[in-house]
C-alpha cells in the first residue's frame, strides 16, 4: 500500500485559526444534515463531520443538536426531508450533493446552508459565483470537471488496448455535459471513441456493458451522480463489468473496494471535515454568502489488483506508485 496526497486547490477552510474563535454561548445550536443516499451517523463521512465539529466546540447532545436525514437516492424522499429539516428551524443545514442542496434551497432563503459534494455549483444554479456566493448558501465542490479526462487517461493507462469508452450516467441526476469537454480532449489525444450510455435501471446497466464487451478494446467511465452512487446500482456495474471483461473506472473508492477495477476522486471524508469549519464559522457569526466556495485539496486513488488479474490486466508501476490504496 502506498499513499500520496494530490494537492488541487486552496485549503482555506482548514486554516481557520483555533485561537481566533470566540467562545459560543450557552444556547444549544441545531444543525440539520441532509445526505442524498443511504447511510448512518456512524459512517466515515458523517463521523468526520461530527468529530470535527466537536473539536471546534460543537458537541452533539451538549452544545449542539445534529439532526440527520438520508434520502436514499430518491428525489421525492429528499424533498420531503428538506421540508422536514427546514420545519425544525435549525441554525444551519449541511447538505450533500446538488439534489439535496437544491431541495433545501427551495424551502428556505434565510437558513444558512453549507453544501458538500456538488460538482458544479454555478452551472447547477446553486450559487451565482464562487468567490462571493452571496445569499444564504456556500460550501465545497466535490469534483472538478477536468477529472473527466483524468478518468479516461487512467483507464487507458491500466488497459492499454482501450479503443472505445462508454460514458455511463443517469439523465435524471447528473449534468453530464460538465465532464464532456475534458473527456473529449482526452479521447482525441488517446484515440479513443466515446460512447454515451444513459441508464435508468440495473437492466440498462447490464445491457450497455454487455454490448461494450462484445468486442475487445471496450472500457467504461461511470460519471458521478446520486443515482450511480446507490450501492445496488454500483454493484450492478461491478458485476456486469466483471462478467463481460470490461475495465471500468469510477470516482468512488467503494467501487474499487467492492470489486471494481479502479477509482479516482476527491477524498470525501476530507471534504466533510472541511465543511465543519464553515459550519463553525457561520454559527459564530460569519455570513455564508461571504465565504467562497472551496474545491477539493485531497484526492485518492484505489486500485484492485485481484480485479485487474481477472481481467487479464497488469497494473503498471506508474499507477501503483500513485495509488493510495492497493487491494490484493
Amino acid at each position: 500500500m502506498r499513499r500520496r496526497e494530490f494537492i488541487a486547490g486552496l485549503a482555506g477552510a482548514a486554516a481557520w485559526p483555533l485561537a481566533a474563535r470566540a467562545q459560543q454561548g450557552d444556547r444549544v445550536r441545531r444543525i440539520g444534515v441532509l445526505f442524498a443516499v443511504i447511510g448512518t451517523p456512524s459512517g466515515a463521512i458523517a463521523t468526520a463531520f461530527i468529530q470535527t465539529l466537536a473539536e471546534l466546540g460543537w458537541t452533539d447532545g451538549r452544545s449542539a443538536r445534529i439532526d440527520f436525514r438520508w434520502g436514499g437516492g430518491d428525489i421525492n424522499r429528499i424533498r420531503v426531508f428538506a421540508q422536514e429539516l427546514v420545519g425544525l428551524q435549525p441554525d444551519i443545514i449541511l447538505t450533500a450533493g446538488a439534489a439535496t442542496t437544491a431541495a433545501v434551497q427551495r424551502e428556505t432563503p434565510t437558513i444558512p446552508i453549507v453544501f458538500a459534494s456538488v460538482t458544479d455549483p454555478v452551472a447547477t444554479g446553486i450559487v451565482p459565483r464562487l468567490n462571493h456566493p452571496g445569499g444564504n448558501v456556500t460550501g465545497f465542490a466535490n469534483l472538478e470537471t477536468s477529472l473527466g479526462g483524468k478518468w479516461l487517461e487512467l483507464l487507458s493507462e491500466i488497459a492499454p488496448g482501450l479503443k472505445r469508452a462508454a460514458i455511463m450516467f443517469n439523465l435524471a441526476t447528473v449534468a453530464t455535459s460538465a465532464y464532456m469537454p475534458s473527456l473529449g480532449t482526452a479521447a482525441r489525444s488517446l484515440n479513443v471513441t466515446l460512447i454515451p450510455a444513459p441508464v435508468h435501471s440495473d437492466a440498462e446497466i447490464k445491457t450497455a456493458i454487455v454490448a461494450l464487451g462484445r468486442e475487445p478494446g471496450g472500457g467504461l467511465v461511470a460519471v458521478p451522480d446520486v443515482w450511480m452512487q446507490i450501492p445496488a446500482h454500483r454493484a450492478s456495474i461491478i458485476s456486469a463489468a466483471a462478467r463481460n471483461n470490461v475495465p471500468a473506472v469510477s470516482w468512488l473508492p467503494e467501487f474499487a473496494r467492492n470489486g471494481g477495477l479502479l477509482s479516482y476522486g476527491p477524498d470525501r471524508v476530507d471534504i466533510f471535515r472541511r465543511a465543519a469549519f464553515y459550519v463553525d464559522r457561520i454559527l459564530r457569526g460569519e455570513k455564508p454568502g461571504d465565504l467562497p466556495v472551496q474545491f477539493p485539496t485531497k484526492f485518492e486513488m484505489v486500485v484492485n489488483l485481484k480485479t485487474a488479474k481477472a481481467l487479464g490486466l497488469t497494473v503498471p508501476q506508474s499507477i501503483l506508485l500513485r495509488a493510495d490504496e492497493v487491494i490484493e
